[in-house]
Parts: C-alpha cells; structure tokens; sequence
C-alpha cells in the first residue's frame, strides 16, 4: 500500500484518540489494585480507621477543615462530621468562624451541626462518619 495515497477519516482518528484515551485511563486507574488486592483486606479495615486529627486540635463550639471534611465540637465531646462541600454550587466551605461554617462563593452559613443558617444553599451539609478512638478521631 503506498503511504501517499492512504487516507485516514476524521472519523477514524476520533474514535482512535477516544479508545487510547479510554484505555491509558483505565490503566491508570486500575494499575495499583490489582497487584495488592489479596493483601488489602485486611488494610481496608484499618484505612477505615485512618486518624484524620485528635479530639484536642477541634476547639469547643467551633470546628476544623481536614481536607474536604470539616469536624465539629458543638458542645464538650460532642464531635460532628461534615463534608466540605457547599450543598448550593459545590465550592468547599473554607472558614469556620463564630460558629458558623462558611462557603466564599455565594454567602452560604451552616451551623455547627450541619443546618443551613443562611442561604443561598437550602440543604444542609452531607454527614460524614467518623469515630472518636481515645484521643483520636479517626474516619468510619
């Protein structure tokens, strides 16, 4: 077949970038589990357990971002976990301040327990769960 003369479809280049991006993502994905699969059940269970930050570091009718999870202490050993995404548009709430947590993008308040104070956003924020381990609040 003389190269000069082959010609190669839109089509056909699409659907090719399409397959080869489709497989390098899943091979990206997927790469690191399957060598460790028969040794991550019994690290499933400790990851559950994963300290995200000790009851000390949360002061008393406030709270702390850990990541995109925010953990309260409305009242003394009372300890609340929030996802840090703001329940109107999606931004991450960034300040926790005066008892409320607080989204930048469009004003959102929410309480210490996860109610909406003041809108934009009319649900509250989604509970994550976590378990105070000693000193420690750890994930799960």
């Amino acid at each position: 077949m003389d190269i000069d003369k082959m010609q190669v479809s839109r089509k056909s280049v699409i659907v090719g970038a399409g397959v080869g991006l489709a497989a390098a993502t899943l091979a990206a994905c997927s790469g690191g589990d399957s060598g460790d699969s028969s040794d991550s059940g019994g690290e499933a269970s400790g990851a559950a357990s994963e300290e995200l930050i000790t009851t000390a570091d949360v002061p008393v009718g406030s709270g702390i971002i850990v990541g995109e999870t925010i953990i309260t202490q409305p009242v003394a050993g009372d300890f609340k976990a929030f996802s840090a995404v703001c329940t109107h548009s999606g931004c991450l709430i960034n300040v926790v301040a005066d008892g409320t947590l607080n989204c930048p993008c469009h004003g959102s308040k929410f309480s210490l327990d996860g109610a909406v104070v003041r809108g934009p956003a009319a649900r509250p924020l989604t509970e994550e769960t976590i378990t105070v381990q000693g000193d420690s609040i750890v994930a799960g």
